[in-house]
């Protein structure tokens, strides 16, 4: 694999499901590490990523906040790249969106932007947004609808249908476009769909407590508002965060998922690969009702993605939580 020693990056929520894998792929690859994470001093939250290969040598851990101004900027001094994967995930149980998502998105973004400005060696930042930037809109329960990377998500649809994790994404991304196009930042998006295959963290995230319940009890707000899910390996969204970097002429958004499935689609590959797993009631023909919204793969695949098989995701998923004892599949 290609040594990248003389590069230097920074990587943003570090602890995190997308991070933590994204900065190990890093590591192998050659790069100096500067990690971020609001707990230096919290095992569940660095000891995973300490243990990485290369970390001794190259894996330098960072105490910031994405609430405090100018906390990234020790961080982000004299890297040559930024990843910038932080940001609240919160789907359930919100009282004040404002306070708890919203603000956290889109200061944080404009903190981690801020401190990028301040570092004149910093060549281009790759802000990891999602596709609830992109696809919750009225234009998306159309049929034969197809999504990329020129859609956005409607704010007032997604105050209207209380999606508030989806509205302070698609805030903080707008918020980072203006202010990376207002003062002159080599900004690229990557826009993920709901990442699966295997974490390295100790506590598991809320995605993989949403598809864990999307499996077991057939509810979830993994669910978009057109009854679809939409998946992506995390392999595919690591290669797509360094491709981004790496590659001169990436630019702008690339949409990343690797199926949008109906819950009966979904439900029929776990059938298949686990005949004796009971799933959750479901309607059958759901898939009948419409076409299910489909995202583009145009523009990612020109960045050089090569997907992961959707089969082969997520039973990677119902393996690793297997493994963590999260799930008991016969």
């Amino acid at each position: 694999m290609e040594k990248r020693e003389e590069k230097v990056v920074c990587v943003t929520g570090a602890s995190g499901f997308v991070a933590s894998c994204l900065i190990g792929t890093l590591l192998r690859k050659g790069y100096t590490v500067n990690a971020t994470v609001r707990n230096v001093a919290d095992p569940t939250k660095v000891d995973h990523l300490k243990a990485l290969e290369g970390a001794k040598e190259r894996l330098r851990l960072f105490h910031a906040d994405l609430t405090v101004k100018a906390s990234f900027d020790a961080a982000v001094d004299g890297c040559d790249g930024v990843f910038h994967t932080a940001s609240p995930v919160v789907f359930d149980n919100i009282k004040d969106p404002q306070t708890e998502l919203i603000e956290p998105a889109v200061n944080g973004t404009l903190n981690v932007l801020r401190s990028c400005l301040r570092s004149p060696s910093v060549k281009r930042v790759v802000l990891t947004s999602s596709l609830a930037a992109v696809v919750i809109s009225r234009k998306a329960l159309e049929g034969n609808a197809i999504a990329d990377e020129t859609w956005q998500s409607e704010p007032g649809f997604c105050e209207e249908i209380q999606a508030w994790y989806c509205l302070s994404k698609t805030l903080a991304e707008e918020a980072a476009w203006n202010f990376a196009k207002s003062h002159g930042i080599d900004l690229v998006v990557i826009n993920p769909g709901l990442v699966i295959g295997r974490a390295l963290q100790p506590i598991l995230n809320v995605t993989f407590e949403e598809f864990l319940q999307f499996i077991t009890k057939g509810t979830s707000s993994i669910v978009t508002a057109d009854g679809t899910v939409i998946l992506v390996d995390i392999e595919d969204v690591v290669q797509a965060h360094i491709l981004a970097l790496e590659n001169p002429s990436a630019n702008g958004r690339y949409c990343l998922a690797s199926a949008s499935l109906y819950k009966s689609e979904v439900y029929k590959i776990i059938r298949h690969l686990y005949p004796t797993f009971t799933l959750p009631p479901c309607d059958e023909n759901d898939r009948l009702k419409r076409s299910a919204l489909q995202i583009s793969k145009e523009k990612v695949k020109s960045l050089g993605v090569d997907f992961v098989p959707i089969e082969q995701s997520i039973k990677e998923t119902i393996e690793f939580l297997k493994e963590r004892n999260m799930l008991a599949v016969p």
